[in-house]
Protein backbone atom coordinates (compact mmCIF):
# COMPACT_ATOMS: atom_id res chain seq x y z
CA UNK A 1 0.00 0.00 0.00
CA UNK A 2 1.50 3.11 -1.18
CA UNK A 3 1.48 6.46 0.81
CA UNK A 4 -1.58 8.22 0.41
CA UNK A 5 0.66 11.72 -0.06
CA UNK A 6 2.51 9.83 -3.08
CA UNK A 7 -0.55 8.55 -4.46
CA UNK A 8 -2.48 12.13 -4.52
CA UNK A 9 0.88 13.63 -5.72
CA UNK A 10 0.41 11.14 -8.59
CA UNK A 11 -3.35 11.90 -9.42
CA UNK A 12 -2.29 15.76 -9.79
CA UNK A 13 0.39 15.17 -12.04
CA UNK A 14 -1.28 12.68 -14.33
CA UNK A 15 -4.13 15.04 -14.53
CA UNK A 16 -1.23 17.44 -15.81
CA UNK A 17 0.04 15.07 -18.25
CA UNK A 18 -3.23 14.27 -19.75
CA UNK A 19 -4.50 17.80 -19.79
CA UNK A 20 -1.48 18.79 -21.92
CA UNK A 21 -1.94 16.14 -24.14
CA UNK A 22 -5.49 17.18 -24.65
CA UNK A 23 -4.82 20.30 -25.31
CA UNK A 24 -2.05 19.44 -27.77
CA UNK A 25 -4.65 17.52 -29.85
CA UNK A 26 -5.73 13.71 -30.95
CA UNK A 27 -6.25 12.94 -34.28
CA UNK A 28 -9.42 12.26 -33.73
CA UNK A 29 -12.95 14.47 -34.94
CA UNK A 30 -15.32 12.85 -32.49
CA UNK A 31 -13.35 14.58 -29.58
CA UNK A 32 -15.31 17.74 -28.46
CA UNK A 33 -14.24 20.59 -25.47
CA UNK A 34 -13.22 17.90 -22.57
CA UNK A 35 -12.29 19.52 -19.69
CA UNK A 36 -10.79 17.04 -17.25
CA UNK A 37 -11.91 17.50 -13.16
CA UNK A 38 -9.98 15.28 -10.95
CA UNK A 39 -7.78 12.13 -10.98
CA UNK A 40 -8.28 9.15 -8.37
CA UNK A 41 -5.35 6.72 -8.17
CA UNK A 42 -5.53 3.90 -6.14
CA UNK A 43 -3.94 3.20 -3.27
CA UNK A 44 -1.19 0.46 -4.90
CA UNK A 45 -0.78 3.14 -8.07
CA UNK A 46 -1.82 0.37 -10.23
CA UNK A 47 -5.60 2.27 -11.59
CA UNK A 48 -6.06 5.83 -12.30
CA UNK A 49 -9.59 6.51 -12.88
CA UNK A 50 -9.65 10.26 -14.88
CA UNK A 51 -13.01 12.22 -14.73
CA UNK A 52 -13.87 14.87 -17.51
CA UNK A 53 -16.89 16.93 -18.18
CA UNK A 54 -17.63 17.92 -21.94
CA UNK A 55 -19.15 21.21 -23.25
CA UNK A 56 -22.26 21.00 -25.55
CA UNK A 57 -24.74 18.38 -26.10
CA UNK A 58 -25.74 15.09 -25.78
CA UNK A 59 -24.61 13.88 -29.19
CA UNK A 60 -21.08 15.85 -28.45
CA UNK A 61 -20.67 13.46 -25.04
CA UNK A 62 -20.91 10.74 -26.15
CA UNK A 63 -19.08 10.78 -29.03
CA UNK A 64 -16.07 12.29 -26.60
CA UNK A 65 -16.83 9.38 -24.74
CA UNK A 66 -15.84 7.01 -27.42
CA UNK A 67 -12.64 9.30 -29.01
CA UNK A 68 -11.47 9.31 -24.84
CA UNK A 69 -12.20 5.55 -24.49
CA UNK A 70 -10.05 4.94 -28.16
CA UNK A 71 -7.37 7.07 -27.16
CA UNK A 72 -6.78 5.11 -23.81
CA UNK A 73 -4.32 3.25 -24.85
CA UNK A 74 -1.90 6.53 -26.30
CA UNK A 75 -2.91 8.62 -22.69
CA UNK A 76 -1.20 5.32 -20.45
CA UNK A 77 1.86 5.65 -22.82
CA UNK A 78 2.13 9.26 -22.14
CA UNK A 79 1.60 8.77 -18.50
CA UNK A 80 4.35 6.39 -18.50
CA UNK A 81 6.57 8.36 -20.35
CA UNK A 82 6.05 11.28 -18.08
CA UNK A 83 6.00 10.01 -14.43
CA UNK A 84 8.84 8.26 -12.65
CA UNK A 85 6.90 5.21 -11.37
CA UNK A 86 8.33 1.53 -12.25
CA UNK A 87 4.49 0.42 -13.24
CA UNK A 88 2.52 2.88 -15.20
CA UNK A 89 -1.13 2.76 -13.84
CA UNK A 90 -4.50 1.65 -16.24
CA UNK A 91 -6.26 4.88 -16.95
CA UNK A 92 -10.45 4.56 -17.21
CA UNK A 93 -12.32 7.65 -18.22
CA UNK A 94 -15.48 8.34 -16.42
CA UNK A 95 -17.64 11.49 -17.33
CA UNK A 96 -18.05 13.24 -14.13
CA UNK A 97 -21.87 14.50 -12.90
CA UNK A 98 -21.19 17.07 -11.41
CA UNK A 99 -22.18 19.76 -14.22
CA UNK A 100 -25.73 17.95 -14.55
CA UNK A 101 -26.09 18.04 -10.61
CA UNK A 102 -25.04 21.10 -9.94
CA UNK A 103 -27.92 22.03 -12.82
CA UNK A 104 -30.54 19.96 -11.05
CA UNK A 105 -29.72 21.63 -7.66
CA UNK A 106 -30.20 24.80 -9.50
CA UNK A 107 -33.77 24.04 -10.49
CA UNK A 108 -34.51 22.42 -7.02
CA UNK A 109 -33.72 25.73 -5.46
CA UNK A 110 -35.46 28.19 -8.11
CA UNK A 111 -38.66 25.80 -7.32
CA UNK A 112 -38.14 26.79 -4.33
CA UNK A 113 -37.93 30.31 -4.26
CA UNK A 114 -40.92 30.44 -6.54
CA UNK A 115 -42.40 28.47 -3.60
CA UNK A 116 -41.57 30.82 -1.45
CA UNK A 117 -42.54 34.22 -3.28
CA UNK A 118 -46.32 31.94 -3.87
CA UNK A 119 -46.37 31.26 0.08
CA UNK A 120 -45.74 35.29 0.75
CA UNK A 121 -48.24 36.46 -1.68
CA UNK A 122 -50.40 34.72 -0.08
CA UNK A 123 -50.11 35.47 3.65
CA UNK A 124 -51.66 38.84 2.62
CA UNK A 125 -55.32 36.85 1.82
CA UNK A 126 -55.00 34.95 4.42
CA UNK A 127 -57.08 34.28 7.51
CA UNK A 128 -57.55 32.44 10.38
CA UNK A 129 -58.77 28.77 10.28
CA UNK A 130 -60.40 29.01 13.63
CA UNK A 131 -59.71 31.79 16.52
CA UNK A 132 -57.64 34.53 15.65
CA UNK A 133 -56.35 33.81 18.77
CA UNK A 134 -56.17 30.15 19.55
CA UNK A 135 -54.68 30.49 23.09
CA UNK A 136 -56.82 30.24 26.14
CA UNK A 137 -56.76 33.63 28.31
CA UNK A 138 -57.29 33.88 31.92
CA UNK A 139 -60.91 34.69 33.61
CA UNK A 140 -61.46 38.61 33.96
CA UNK A 141 -63.27 39.11 36.73
CA UNK A 142 -65.70 42.12 36.64
CA UNK A 143 -64.48 44.87 39.26
CA UNK A 144 -67.10 47.57 38.79
CA UNK A 145 -69.94 45.28 39.70
CA UNK A 146 -69.39 45.72 44.20
CA UNK A 147 -72.55 44.70 45.49
CA UNK A 148 -72.19 40.89 46.00
CA UNK A 149 -68.68 41.12 45.62
CA UNK A 150 -68.48 42.88 48.84
CA UNK A 151 -70.98 40.44 51.13
CA UNK A 152 -68.55 37.38 49.69
CA UNK A 153 -65.50 38.96 50.83
CA UNK A 154 -66.42 40.16 54.03
CA UNK A 155 -67.13 36.25 54.99
CA UNK A 156 -63.99 34.94 52.99
CA UNK A 157 -61.77 37.01 55.15
CA UNK A 158 -63.91 35.68 58.28
CA UNK A 159 -63.80 32.42 57.57
CA UNK A 160 -59.52 32.86 56.94
CA UNK A 161 -59.33 34.51 60.15
CA UNK A 162 -60.98 31.80 61.80
CA UNK A 163 -58.53 29.00 60.71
Amino acid sequence: MADPERARKMADRIKVIIAKRLERGLRDPRLGFVTITDVKVTGDLQHASVFYTVYGSIEERTDSAAALKAATGLMRSEVGKNITARLTPSIEFIADGIPENAALIDDLLREAHDRDTATEDSKGTATYAGDADPYKKPREYDLDDDSDDDESDESDAASTAKH
